[in-house]
């Protein structure tokens, strides 16, 4: 027997669905109503451009984890990221040694503060390859207050 709670679970399901997923239908039936869904765009995690066209490598097996994380310390490292990124120079934008791919965030949590070291990792880099370093153990350290304040750790320049 269906239950209140299965068939709020199941239109909801059916509500939040991609728009690709909706069954096709004539456009002249349309009436002229246009979808409120907000159109998503490719996201890239480099300087450069995403083909939208790559099909998705969905895992068919269980996959390995990188870590978990709660969400106040997503939001930490997605405002060190920021400052960052600001930091990078402007004329640099669209080389990798400058974008997120070249960054590595390390989380931790201390009474009641996030701190996050972000490590520069341009061996990821296809122009530099494995095993390049541009600092000799070089990290920038940021420490995000449970309001949200970022405060960079004054020994780095």
């Amino acid at each position: 027997m269906l239950r209140l709670h299965h068939l709020i679970i199941l239109v909801t399901l059916l509500a939040d669905r991609e728009p690709s997923a909706a069954p096709a239908h004539d456009a002249g039936t349309d009436a002229g109503v246009a979808s409120s869904r907000p159109v998503r765009t490719p996201v890239s995690l480099d300087a450069g451009t995403t083909d939208a066209s790559t099909p998705v490598p969905w895992p068919e097996e269980e996959f390995e984890p990188m870590g978990t994380m709660d969400g106040p310390a997503v939001l930490a490292a997605h405002g060190v990221l920021q400052e960052v990124m600001k930091r990078f120079p402007k004329a640099a934008s669209k080389s990798c040694a400058f974008s997120p791919r070249a960054l590595e965030f390390v989380v931790g949590y201390r009474n009641g503060w996030h701190f996050v070291r972000v490590n520069r990792r341009v061996d990821k880099c296809p122009e530099f390859g494995p095993g390049v370093s541009l600092e000799y153990d070089g990290f920038e350290l940021y420490a995000v207050s449970p309001e949200g304040r970022i405060e960079r750790y004054p020994a780095m320049p």
